[in-house]
């Protein structure tokens, strides 16, 4: 069985999908010849030729548009931000046309598209390449986001997205792209969408999170158990429909949640999170419901970036502090 980084596992999903369904097409800048400015698309237009493989212009507004009318007209596009901070101008045609488009229609219409973006921190990049701006898209009815945290979920979650009738925001940690291996078979089986992933039971502490933080979320969760404190590590996963069902039956256990995400703190996902919770989980609540998160600012350049991302000692410093709720 390979053993795959997370880049090299959505490589694999993406050329399953494009050998299983002749629909399937990548659109995207340098996506082909040089295999995309991470090479998540390495090898596929030699494999698949230039017609389902298409190197555009240096133009999101374009890509986006082009992936929407492609789409509608019954293909299943692909379609690569090359970092995060670039997919701004696309957001015209995904939030008043992707998202609407079975809405407006009545249902004659849907828009199976995704859309690929390189996402968050850590790797020292200049300005407009570390945003972590999953909650613009979270607001928006009628999109799915997608944060995958492993190789084998970024490749059963790409499947998944690939194949849903509708259109999908699908987040790629770049700070994990080649981080570590695991084996990842090439089997097609595709994991669920809309539900969270539980990696670690405990019963002190509900640990949430998604995307590259999840690593510093389990690390933190192993110091914590040499102290005693036993924490559950939840992978949201899927951002928007968020899997509420799931976080709330952890909480109803633990009585205590911590919630880590790199986005700024305000406005985030985060926040909805702890909404929720407070409505539908307040008398299960043993200490107020915490964050861990980025900072209101832009990601500092470069020698403040990784102080920006929550790392396990802010994660282990906010579950000591609910701890303390007796």
């Amino acid at each position: 069985m390979p053993q795959l980084t997370l880049i090299e596992a959505l490589t694999q999903a993406m050329a399953h999908e494009m050998a299983r369904d002749a629909d399937v097409v990548v659109l995207g800048e340098d996506v082909g010849v040089n295999g995309g400015v991470f090479r998540a698309t390495v090898g596929l237009q030699q494999r698949f030729g230039a017609e389902r493989v298409i190197d555009t212009p240096l133009d999101e507004t374009t890509i986006a548009g082009l992936a929407v009318g492609m789409a509608a007209q019954g293909l299943k596009p692909i379609a690569e931000a090359q970092f995060e901070g670039f997919i701004y101008p696309m957001m015209d045609h995904i939030i008043s046309h992707a998202a609407r488009l079975r809405s407006r229609t009545r249902g004659r219409l849907s828009c199976p598209l995704v859309l690929r973006s390189p996402w968050g921190g850590g790797i020292r990049a200049p300005e407009h390449h570390s945003d972590a701006n999953e909650a613009l898209f979270a607001h928006v009815p009628g999109l799915r986001v997608v944060i995958p945290s492993s190789p084998g979920r970024a490749y059963g979650l790409l499947l998944a997205a690939i194949r849903d009738p509708d259109p999908v925001i699908f987040f790629e940690p770049k700070r994990i792209y080649r981080q570590y291996k695991e084996e990842v078979p090439d089997d097609g089986e595709a994991l669920p969408l809309d539900v969270c992933f539980v990696l670690r039971e405990g019963h002190d502490v509900s640990l949430c999170t998604w995307g590259a933080s999840v690593k510093e979320c389990l690390e933190a969760a192993e110091v914590l158990a040499e102290e005693g404190v036993s924490v559950e590590v939840i992978d949201v996963a899927t951002l928007k429909p968020l899997d509420m069902a799931t976080i709330l039956e952890s909480v109803s256990r633990t009585g205590r949640c911590l919630i880590v995400h790199e986005a700024a703190r305000t406005g985030g996902v985060g926040a909805e999170i702890a909404a929720q919770l407070a409505e539908h989980a307040m008398f299960d609540l043993k200490a107020p419901v915490l964050r861990v998160a980025g900072y209101d600012v832009p990601m500092p350049l470069f020698r403040l970036e990784m102080k920006y991302l929550p790392g396990v000692a802010r994660i282990v410093a906010g579950v000591r502090k609910l701890m303390q709720y007796r």
